[in-house]
């Protein structure tokens, strides 16, 4: 509101009263700063400069692979595959051998897919 612009990673909200926090944020000098709380009635624009990361649709793809043994969480951003191997937008965070490989590879070629 008072012309100010901060551009940054978007680590949280509240939905109340939509104030923000930002992290790895600049402001319109460039400066740096770690981390920052914008209070929502001082918002008054916010503007999405990438595509969030579609997990559904990573889950979903899991899912005609391992049928039935793919839990999406997608509160925290996580899906477990088997009740073992556990992945997120990064790729695989816990699980090893043969089926974490398999896992692998169509996390893989969903990023292919979908960065084109």
């Amino acid at each position: 509101m008072d012309g100010q612009t901060y551009t940054g990673n978007l680590e949280g909200y509240n939905p109340e009263n939509m104030s923000v926090c930002l992290v790895d944020a600049r402001d319109e000098k460039g400066k740096a700063i770690p981390r920052i709380f914008l209070s929502g009635n001082v918002v008054a624009q916010i503007i999405a400069t990438e595509k969030p990361f579609n997990i559904k649709g990573l889950a979903d793809r899991l899912e005609k692979v391992f049928p039935r043994m793919v839990k999406l969480y997608d509160d925290v951003g996580v899906i477990v595959v088997m009740d073992r191997i556990r992945l997120n937008s990064g790729g695989i965070i816990e699980g090893a051998g043969p089926m974490a490989e398999r896992v692998q590879r169509v996390y893989d070629e969903f990023m292919r897919e979908t960065r084109v």
